[in-house]
């Protein structure tokens, strides 16, 4: 009697409302449609085109945080799934694995535009690009690092939810994985958010130094020289350094304020439905990095916009060259007509003259 009274006080402190998912069944699909279109043809231009952009560093970065950013938008069929269905099955299914590959994915991009925003720096107080950390070398390397890493944590997690997960009857009730954690797994749940937390702190704060950091150089180089070259490039990191934070800042400040308090507090019946919805409503504005993050691409690498100018100019292109084509082949045939008749008439007219 005691264990059915604790799983249903469980129940009903994890129970949510289910009016609200069609809500989140709806922006999980638009997202779910703009993200792949829009990072399909970003990975287009990057690899099927690779050979026409340079292999930078950034290039590097941009080319991971574009495949982290596609594979959150594969992820996002599963979370719809998760909401409009109550099986126990996929409910499994997507704790297992598709929330799994869900924040793997989404730390991947955390990490990756710190990594961007660290070598866009680096250009700045290097800019003849002598740092070991500004090669292509050093970036592949440390992607690969940072894939490992990421996969370990999630693997290990996968592993341990699989082999110690509960199967409450009452789990239909709920959009929620915590009544599938055991203690164990509930432990080493709270050891990845606070790692978590960790990561996106240390990335945070450096985006914020070097915005500041390149800001306070913009200013020196003003004074000594308003209109010099250097000063006009400083500006141009400068802003694109505030695109770069502003959109880390719009899509992860609000879901970390809530999830690590979450993660600590969730067992709490009068916290539980709150920090629920809150959490639900951060993890709808932080995925809307997948359809921001174009928006970096194209600011940062001067190859990802020359391949977009020539991929609107080359039907245009095209279309002219034809038809400049087709215009010297008519003149020339004009010409070779005339060129023609003038040849006749001058044959008979000497023809008539040597009858004389």
């Amino acid at each position: 009697m005691n264990v059915t009274s604790d799983t249903n006080n469980s129940s009903l402190c994890n129970a949510s409302d289910t009016s609200a998912h069609v809500f989140f069944i709806f922006f999980y699909s638009l997202v779910f449609l703009v993200g792949l279109i829009l990072n399909g043809f970003t990975l287009k231009v990057y690899f099927c085109r690779g050979q026409q952009l340079t292999s930078s560093s950034v290039t590097i970065y941009l080319k991971n945080l574009a495949a982290s950013d596609f594979l959150i938008s594969l992820c996002l069929p599963l979370r719809i799934l998760n909401y409009a269905s109550s099986s126990v099955s996929v409910r499994q299914v997507y704790c297992n694995f598709g929330a799994s590959a869900f924040y793997l994915n989404m730390y991947a991009s955390i990490l990756f535009m710190g990594y961007i925003a660290a070598n866009r720096y680096l250009k700045i107080v290097h800019p003849l690009g002598t740092h070991i950390l500004q090669t292509a070398r050093a970036a592949q390397i440390i992607s690969v690092a940072t894939w490992v890493f990421l996969l370990a944590m999630t693997t290990t997690y996968m592993l341990l939810s699989i082999l110690t997960q509960e199967s409450p009857q009452t789990v239909s009730v709920t959009v929620s994985c915590d009544l599938l954690h055991s203690k164990q797994l509930s432990l080493f749940y709270k050891t990845i958010h606070c790692c978590s937390a960790v990561i996106f702190l240390v990335v945070l704060i450096s985006l914020v130094v070097f915005y500041s950091s390149t800001s306070r150089r913009l200013s020196l180089a003003q004074k000594r020289q308003s209109a010099s070259t250097s000063s006009k490039k400083l500006a141009k990191s400068r802003r694109n350094m505030l695109v770069l934070v502003s959109v880390f800042c719009i899509c992860f400040v609000p879901y970390h304020l809530v999830r690590l308090p979450y993660a600590f507090l969730k067992r709490q019946c009068s916290w539980n439905q709150a920090f629920f919805y809150l959490k639900e409503l951060t993890i709808m504005v932080s995925v809307l990095n997948v359809c921001l993050d174009p928006l970096i691409y194209f600011i940062f690498c001067k190859a990802f916009r020359a391949q977009l100018s020539l991929g609107r100019m080359f039907s245009t292109t095209h279309a002219t060259t034809h038809a400049e084509n087709l215009g010297r082949k008519s003149s020339n045939g004009r010409i070779s007509s005339v060129k023609i008749n003038r040849k006749t008439s001058l044959s008979v007219m000497t023809k008539d003259n040597n009858v004389l």
